[in-house]
Parts: C-alpha cells; sequence; structure tokens
C-alpha cells in the first residue's frame, strides 16, 4: 500500500461497494447505448471503438488532448484518437460473453458506466491524481456524455499532485519500491498528523514527504491543541489571566471565518484555511498572559468557548479529531488518570504556592529586601522536579504564575516543552 493509504482506518466508509467484475452486464448496456446514440462503432475483430469525429471539437477539455495520437498498438481504428469501449480477450484472458463476441471492457468505459449508476448523468466534483486527467478522464467524459446525450457531465473536477518522498522526481510507488508502509508510518506519526500534513500544501501541487515536513505538521497540531487546553483552563478558572481584549477577539473570529470560507471557495485554498486558523490561534494565546493575581478583573470565556468550538468544527471537517488523537487513544484505556492529573496538580500548586509567598516586608531601616523563605526553597526544587519527571511519561505540567495548568500529551513532545518551561521556572 501507499503511503496515502495511510489514513484510510480513519475515513468514514463509501455508502456503496461496486466490483467491476460484477457490472459487466451493466457496462455491456453501456456501450449499445453508445452506439445506438452514434458515437462508438465496432470492428470486425470485435474491438468496440469510440468514435472521436462524432463528438467534433468537444474532445480535449484537459492538456494533452490535443497532441495525442492515440492509444498504440491499435491499426483497425477510423482515427487514431479513438479509444477501446470493449476488447476482445486473448488466450489466456478472462472473458464475458457480449454482442460483439468473448471479450473484456476498456480501461476507461468502468467508470463511467458503475458513476452512472449511481449519480445519474451528472457529477458534481469528480477527483483524482494529476496523471489521470488525459487520457483518463477526457475519455470518461466523452464517452459519458455521448450515453447521456449532456453537455457537462462533470461540473468539476479536482486533479491532486503526487506524493514525493523529498528528493525523489518519481511519485510514490510500489512498483518503484519508493513507497513506507502504513505499518511504518504509523509507528512515528498519526493519521491526524497526516492529514494536516496534507493540509499544508495544495491539493494540485506535488508535495514532498520527509521528517521535517512532517514535524511541521506535528507542531501545527501541537501549537492548536495547547491553545484549546489552556484556553479551557481560562475557562475553568484553572489559569488566571490580565484582562481579555474580549471585542478584538471577537473581530479576529469574524475576520478568520471569513477569511477560511474565502481560501477554501479559491480552489479548496488548504494552507491559507490553515493559516487564518493558525493566526487566530496566536492571537488566542496573546490574550492568555497569566499572572499572579487576577482579584476583580472581569473573566471573557465566552469569547474563548466561540473560538474553540470554530477551530474543532473546522478540523472536523478536515477529519481532525483533536480529541481521538493518537496521543489521546494511548491513555483513553486508563478511565481515572485525568482525574489523578488533575488531583497531582492541584496538590502541587498548593504547595508551590506556599513556598513562593515572599516574606514580610523588612522592618524600618532594614536594608533587606523581601524575597522567599529559604527554608522553603526545596519544595519549589521538589515541584520543578516533579514536573520535570513527568515529563517523558506523558503528563506536561505548565507553571503560569503562581497557578499550574496540565495535558496529556506525547513523551516525545513534553521534552520539548519541558525544556522551554524550565527556562521560565523560579
Amino acid at each position: 500500500m501507499h503511503l496515502y493509504s495511510a489514513v484510510v482506518f480513519e475515513v468514514t466508509p463509501p455508502a456503496v461497494y461496486l466490483r467491476v467484475t460484477e457490472n459487466v452486464h451493466h457496462i455491456v448496456a453501456f456501450i449499445e447505448q453508445i452506439i445506438n446514440n452514434g458515437h462508438a462503432y465496432t470492428t470486425k475483430e470485435g474491438d468496440v471503438y469510440f468514435d472521436i469525429k462524432s463528438i467534433g471539437d468537444r474532445y480535449g477539455k484537459f492538456a494533452g488532448a490535443v497532441d495525442s495520437q492515440g492509444e498504440p498498438g491499435d491499426t483497425n481504428k477510423r482515427d487514431l484518437r479513438d479509444f477501446a469501449l470493449w476488447k476482445p480477450s486473448k488466450p489466456q484472458e478472462p472473458f464475458w460473453e457480449s454482442p460483439w463476441g468473448r471479450g473484456r471492457p476498456g480501461w476507461h468505459i468502468e467508470c463511467s458506466t458503475i458513476a452512472s449508476s449511481v449519480f445519474g448523468s451528472r457529477l458534481d466534483i469528480h477527483s483524482g491524481g494529476i496523471d489521470l486527467a488525459f487520457p483518463h478522464h477526457e475519455n470518461e467524459v466523452a464517452q459519458s456524455e455521448a450515453y447521456h446525450q449532456c453537455d457537462q457531465w462533470a461540473n468539476y473536477f479536482l486533479h491532486s499532485g503526487h506524493l514525493h518522498l523529498k528528493g525523489s522526481a518519481e511519485k510514490m510507488s510500489k512498483s518503484l519500491k519508493n513507497y513506507i508502509t502504513i505499518k511504518d508510518f504509523l509507528q512515528s506519526y498519526s493519521a491526524s498528523e497526516f492529514r494536516m500534513f496534507c493540509l499544508l500544501a495544495k491539493y494540485r501541487s506535488a508535495i514532498d514527504y520527509s521528517d521535517s515536513s512532517m514535524s511541521e505538521a506535528r507542531t501545527s497540531l501541537g501549537t492548536i491543541s495547547t491553545f484549546i487546553h489552556d484556553a479551557q483552563a481560562y475557562m475553568k478558572g484553572q489559569l488566571q489571566c490580565s484582562p481579555v481584549q474580549e471585542a478584538v477577539l471577537w473581530e479576529r473570529l469574524a475576520e478568520t471565518k471569513s477569511s477560511v470560507l474565502k481560501a477554501l471557495a479559491d480552489d479548496f485554498d488548504t494552507p491559507r484555511a490553515v493559516s487564518a486558523v493558525m493566526n487566530l490561534v496566536y492571537h488566542g494565546n496573546c490574550q492568555l498572559q497569566p499572572v499572579s493575581k487576577s482579584d476583580g478583573v472581569v473573566r471573557s470565556p465566552a469569547v474563548f468557548a466561540a473560538m474553540i468550538s470554530y477551530i474543532r468544527d473546522l478540523l472536523d471537517v478536515f477529519g481532525i479529531d483533536l480529541q481521538h488523537s493518537k496521543e489521546a487513544d494511548a491513555v483513553s484505556g486508563c478511565g481515572s488518570l485525568e482525574g489523578v492529573v488533575e488531583q497531582l496538580t492541584r496538590f502541587r500548586s498548593e504547595v508551590r504556592a506556599f513556598a513562593l509567598a515572599r516574606q514580610d516586608a523588612p522592618t524600618a531601616g532594614s536594608d533587606k529586601k523581601p524575597g522567599l523563605y529559604p527554608e522553603r526553597l526545596p519544595l519549589i526544587k521538589a515541584c520543578d522536579t516533579l514536573r520535570n519527571d513527568l515529563a517523558p511519561l506523558g503528563v506536561l505540567i505548565k507553571d503560569r504564575g503562581a497557578a499550574s495548568t496540565w495535558e496529556i500529551t506525547q513523551g516525545k513532545q513534553s521534552q520539548r516543552v519541558q525544556d522551554e518551561d524550565q527556562e521560565t521556572s523560579s
């Protein structure tokens, strides 16, 4: 399997599965109707070809069709561009009975037949790799419009770029053995990280797979997850902050919604959409400035709730579920773990607040400045040690002034954040 199948286990199943071998009788009927409509012809050898000249200048919607010399090896055609709808089977090949003798369907006809059996005479969106634009999609359009006798069979074609290993000019392919198995991929990354990796590039463009590009995707998801966790801590009163500029955040949220909509309406420009979301997260983080005390400060939980709701809904559209990520699944079997971490963090915060308490102001004439109680310094060190010891285990504690927040994350990510947090430690 190719790497781009790595997320198949989390993709919503199709509404219906259709096998070509179970629909050959429909394919034969489809071909017969194209012949009856005057757009295909048979040969004495048992071939059925689509008649390109019968549709005039309508052939050539995609690049490559104009200079096409047709499928190689066929000499009994009226036009070199004509393509096979039905081929006689060679010895030892599978075959099905048809009005033209024993044979098999051509390359393109099966797609048109099965798509038409489900969706009728019109498709809204047809997708596929850029290498299928011509001749496959070109021929699909020609035979489908000939069958349905319509002017436009598909409203939109989305041709996606190829996935490459970084430094390779060839696309990932099993035949070239330049691919990564699903099993190997999931040892290092999650399905949601792969989806973010794809979102960070335009679907029409080729995309290079590498550890650095996957690291960028992981960092983006981590930034979003951390913001949501911190915002939730603020909403619960666990994170004390300076006054929030609520009007500014409401304005940023409205701008983000507009920017994302415009980006997706512009040929599914997902990099621009993700950039807008990351900008919203940045401004949200700027407002979450922790303080030691916030007595009397008016809190603004509603705007953060709206931001979280929008971000989660958008990521859900993209197939990314932060609540059921690979990291969350790793701890889902421990139903009481979050409760234990909450109680532990609360106890640690109380000890740390006690240890960080300042001595009373010096008496008149004293040159000593008020500071920490020396005998309580070991408590601060013990709190820091506990935080650092838990990080490699996937429990990340962040000290925000006198208060602390926590989240359950990957050990590899925790070490990086632990090092950052240690720089601001007491």
